[in-house]
């Protein structure tokens, strides 16, 4: 099985390093297609794609990966184009985005690159999956890795053909007793709100909405 796996945090980002060793040493056929550069907040986007402007590509080396591995100048939802387009190889038949630095919990996540590949995935007509770790307190990269490899067969094999967004709590894998499945918060915990305005520029910062989730949700 061949699955392509991207982010929106970049090439760079630890957690895309340590998803694709993980995938691929469980013996999946691995193609990496992630942005140059921090892509968060795309979403589904393309881009703006033109015959004028072509897309930039460059080759990058993961420590410890035997896959290839490229960075464009482009959206997360747009590498998953291009690997349906087969400018990397033949059409991968699985797409994995992650490790996002960050939940991606309530309606928010419709506005992440990390989630955003997983549904242009979708769009296509291949499975998709995003992964994302909270890091409130550590950065257990290898648990959301482990936890991403365990979910894979049955997500893959499994009667529900969509996108499946996962959440890994910052724990040590043992400490992680089980998945379960949530409905989509109607808010996260913290919002944006502009600071100030000024002559050329918007000042954001986040505050805290005291929304108190259902228990039933992805933040309850």
């Amino acid at each position: 099985m061949r699955i392509l796996i991207t982010n929106d945090d970049g090439i760079q980002s630890p957690g895309i390093h340590e998803l694709s060793r993980h995938i691929e040493n469980a013996g999946y056929e691995v193609i990496v297609v992630a942005p140059d550069h921090d892509a968060s907040g795309t979403g589904t986007s393309l881009g703006r794609i033109s015959s004028e402007e072509p897309v930039h590509v460059s080759r990058h080396s993961i420590p410890g990966l035997h896959a290839e591995a490229y960075g464009i100048s482009g959206t997360p939802a747009l590498c998953v184009v291009t690997g349906y387009l087969e400018a990397f190889g033949p059409i991968p038949d699985v797409v994995v985005s992650g490790i996002n630095a960050g939940l991606n919990t309530g309606r928010s996540t419709l506005h992440s690159g990390t989630v955003g590949a997983a549904l242009a995935a979708q769009n296509f007509g291949l499975q998709g999956i995003s992964v994302s770790l909270d890091g409130s307190t550590e950065w257990h990269w290898e648990t959301a890795a482990q936890i991403a490899v365990e979910i894979l067969p049955s997500v893959v094999t499994g009667p529900i053909r969509g996108v499946f967004n996962v959440n890994v709590p910052g724990l040590p894998r043992q400490e992680v007793v089980g998945i379960r499945w949530a409905g989509l918060a109607k808010f996260g915990s913290v919002r944006s709100a502009i600071s100030s305005v000024g002559d050329d520029q918007l000042d954001f910062h986040l505050v805290e909405t005291g929304y108190l989730p259902d228990e039933t949700t992805d933040l309850g």
